[in-house]
């Protein structure tokens, strides 16, 4: 009788330094960063400026665009001094592999959260639609899927290894259908 062996995939490199997501505590994100810059650690906590209404005054306030979410750019050696870090529960896994994130898909984030669109952030959802491009602004070639419309403006770009869509609001001449 033979046991089979399960492999899992793991990115982390002793030379090249790769993005990560960790999973924080609630409301913990900006201590988190704090916390892993003192140990020289390069991170990333993509923020969303929203105005909040109180009885009194308007006030603004800068909130993580995905909760519990810091984004970590390290090598083998800054696995385990990421982990021994106050408020770092675990590393994002997808089916139990440690899987880097593209810097393209880092890069798209930080042009998303610089565009001061209308945005939420959601879970990914595996829904299949059409293969979009905008055609205007500062995201201009950026291609996804348009998963759902409301009054023809709800674009959703797909960001699968950060597991999370993005749902912006595009105006429909700035978006093309892309022919497979």
């Amino acid at each position: 009788m033979s046991v089979a062996t399960v492999t899992y995939e793991n990115h982390l490199s002793t030379t090249e330094a790769r993005w990560f997501a960790i999973y924080t505590g609630f409301r913990k994100e900006k201590y988190v960063q704090a916390e892993l810059a003192k140990k020289g650690i390069e991170t990333y906590v993509p923020l969303l400026i929203q105005k909040r209404q109180y009885v009194r005054k308007v006030k603004t306030v800068e909130l993580p665009l995905i909760s519990c979410y810091v984004f970590v750019k390290i090598t083998k050696q800054n696995y385990v001094p990421v982990l021994e870090t106050e408020y770092v529960h675990r590393f994002v896994k997808f089916s139990k592999n440690l899987i880097s994130i593209p810097e393209k898909e880092m890069e798209l984030m930080r042009l998303v959260v610089g565009e001061k669109l209308v945005m939420n952030a959601e879970p990914m959802r595996w829904e299949r639609g059409e293969r979009v491009q905008i055609m205007g602004g500062t995201l201009t070639g950026l291609q996804g899927k348009l998963v759902r419309r409301n009054n023809k403006r709800e674009f959703i770009i797909e960001l699968e290894n950060v597991g999370y869509a993005f749902q912006l609001s595009v105006a429909p001449h700035l978006l093309r259908k892309i022919d497979l």
